[in-house]
């Protein structure tokens, strides 16, 4: 009986976790039994069958500063990592996201075995900082499956076989969302307005971004008593959420899971949004957002230096507007961000006009397009039969 297929998928953060189980659906899907996983991810993952030998949180880093600090730390998760592969012996790897660890363990995988396909899922952002990464990744792996039309000229300049699956972000199915689910389990008005606040998926979002959140939400609050506020916690900072938000002198309900989170997203009236996936997220759901985020000061110092564009969310860099306002480092604090809200939450054709702006910007993104699992499960059954 021929074995089965041993596929190693590598995550380290939670957006990655929910791509990489999507992929291990996708291949299930083709393979049945034919198919099994090892690897590093988190709890979406875990429940296709990647049993991570750690938890991710320990190594969701942001920033410089942060990365010098937790480099030992890192490390040893990277030894983990390798270790279980030599243990299991992968017929492919896919490292998914995070930049600086996937490609730590691409240089031990490859000394582990020279002929293991290393394939990366999602590539840096080089049309925006740092080009010199295209180069550095086409030493490292050998193909990359790409979520951006417009990577590949980059990559594939630098030697590099691309694939463009798409943005599972753009293919979310909010059809069964439902508001009003929501409203009822939190026991809020159908009338009262929401504000849905989304802090981040990382450790250090959520002690840099969620206080300026805070200071936002308590100005908005005291001129309106009746403006509901939910936050859903990603589960790699779920704790460090609810005991933060334990602490507000004003309630705000905090939530946890996929269909808690959907139906928010279907119910806000705004959100406020730290950058990252979730702002497609809340695109397709129809919900007109403002955007903060926050670095470590030298990270901030190092980084403005090399950005090559103005725009941090991916539909606005898309539309090459600001259709969501971004509030960045100094410029995420309460008084500013609050302003911004209050502006959307005061003028429903506003909120309209932002909402029909997202929109447009997603098509041109390909919203509605062939599922990416789908077509990076493909990407990769092909890159492990040209290696047979």
């Amino acid at each position: 009986m021929t074995r089965p297929l041993c596929v190693m998928l590598v995550a380290a953060e939670a957006s990655g976790d929910d791509r990489g189980a999507a992929l291990a659906r996708a291949l299930k899907r083709r393979l049945g039994d034919g198919v099994r996983f090892v690897g590093v991810g988190g709890a979406n993952m875990a429940a296709e069958g990647v049993e991570s030998p750690f938890d991710i949180s320990d190594i969701s880093i942001l920033g410089l500063l942060e990365g010098l600090l937790a480099y030992p730390r890192i490390m040893r998760r990277v030894a983990d990592t390798a270790a279980l592969a030599a243990r299991e012996k992968p017929d492919v790897a896919v490292l998914i996201d995070s930049w600086g660890f996937t490609l730590r363990v691409a240089d031990r995988l490859r000394k582990l075995d020279p002929n293991l396909p290393l394939i990366k899922y999602v590539g840096p952002q080089v049309w925006a900082t740092r080009p010199g990464r295209a180069k550095v990744l086409a030493a490292k792996v050998d193909h990359l499956l790409t979520i951006h039309a417009f990577d590949a000229p980059f990559f594939e300049a630098a030697g590099l076989p691309v694939t463009f699956v798409g943005n599972g972000a753009l293919n979310i199915d909010f059809s069964h969302a439902d508001p009003d689910r929501l409203r009822r389990q939190l026991g809020i008005a159908p009338a009262a307005p929401i504000l849905l606040v989304m802090p981040g998926s990382r450790p250090s979002e959520i002690e840099r971004v969620l206080p300026a959140f805070e200071d936002a939400v308590m100005l908005l609050k005291a001129d309106r008593p009746d403006l509901e506020v939910i936050i859903p916690a990603a589960p790699t900072v779920a704790d460090a959420v609810k005991a933060k938000v334990a602490g507000w002198s004003r309630r705000a309900h905090v939530i946890e899971g996929d269909e808690a989170k959907f139906d928010a997203m279907k119910a806000a009236t705004v959100a406020l949004a730290c950058s990252g996936t979730v702002t497609l997220e809340l695109a397709l759901a129809g919900a007109p957002m403002v955007v903060g985020y926050r670095l470590g000061r030298l990270t901030h110092t190092i980084l403005k230096r090399l950005i090559l564009t103005p725009y941090i969310v991916l539909f606005n860099i898309a539309a090459q507007a600001f259709i969501a306002p971004e509030f960045v480092q100094d410029d995420c604090n309460g008084p500013a961000l609050a302003k911004a809200v209050a502006a959307r939450l005061d003028d429903p054709a506003f909120r309209a006009q932002q909402v029909a702006a997202q929109y447009a910007a997603l098509d041109k993104m390909g919203r509605g397009g062939p599922d990416p699992s789908e077509a990076a499960a493909n990407a990769v059954l092909k890159i492990v039969g040209e290696r047979v």
